[in-house]
């Protein structure tokens, strides 16, 4: 596992998941501040006892490097990208402006709280934990709550999308990357209408033609290709 072989290598890993939204958005992070990383992949629904030992939540990304302690979860995680990598020459992702980072963070609770606690966990848990629990099978029901939910997200982002230029406003920002993260999920599951996604669908298809986006585009799940359209620039 990861804390055994994290000596004989000295770029950094990350422990992921490819469909998990908070190791999508480490990633995407990055992949922006132009940060090469190994990736491992993990189920951390299986609860392995050598990954249990770096987190016992079971939960990623976790992020592994020679010169540091690991890095657990997505706040932590994040942070720690932020603080390290973002280059000093342009913009990061967290306004220097106290009053546009509010704006930021109130988006991005939005996204790893509530979004995520309506819709992306629940269509993660039925379309792909349970495949792997033996004689799992989705519940439609589940799924349905889910789709609804993301309904009324969706126009709100659209709302949003309408009224700004960004997420947050103005400038491209941390909550940007956490919503694609999680929209790209969902997209490669299918589960997200792009005809019906108004403004949304404009900035998507911004975000998604950046250079950092090329490895999400890239990921695929063994017995479960992408969605018709997932990959393409043009959708």
């Amino acid at each position: 596992m990861a804390s055994a072989r994290i000596a004989k290598t000295k770029m950094a890993r990350l422990l992921h998941h490819p469909l998990d939204p908070s190791a999508r958005l480490a990633r995407l992070m990055l992949a922006e501040y132009g940060v090469p990383v190994d990736l491992e992949e993990i189920k951390p629904w299986l609860r392995q006892p050598e990954f249990l030992e770096i987190n016992p939540a079971a939960t990623v990304p976790i992020l592994l490097d020679n010169a540091e302690p690991p890095v657990v979860g997505p706040l932590a995680v994040i942070l720690n990208i932020e603080e390290r990598f973002a280059p000093t020459s342009v913009a990061g992702l967290v306004p220097a402006l106290s009053a546009e980072r509010a704006e930021m963070w109130r988006m991005f609770e939005w996204v790893l709280g509530k979004l995520n606690d309506e819709v992306t966990r629940y269509v993660l848990e039925e379309k792909i934990v349970k495949r792997d629990r033996q004689g799992g099978t989705p519940d439609p029901a589940v799924l349905r709550i889910a789709k609804a939910n993301l309904t009324e997200h969706m126009h709100y982002f659209t709302w949003l999308c309408a009224t700004r230029s960004w997420l947050a406003g103005d400038n491209m920002t941390l909550a940007d990357f956490a919503l694609a993260a999680h929209l790209s999920t969902l997209d490669y599951l299918g589960d997200i209408d792009w005809e019906k996604a108004g403004e949304t669908r404009d900035w998507y298809s911004r975000i998604k033609s950046r250079p950092a986006f090329r490895t999400l585009l890239n990921d695929r799940v063994v017995g479960m290709p992408p969605h018709r359209g997932y990959a393409d620039l043009d959708f």
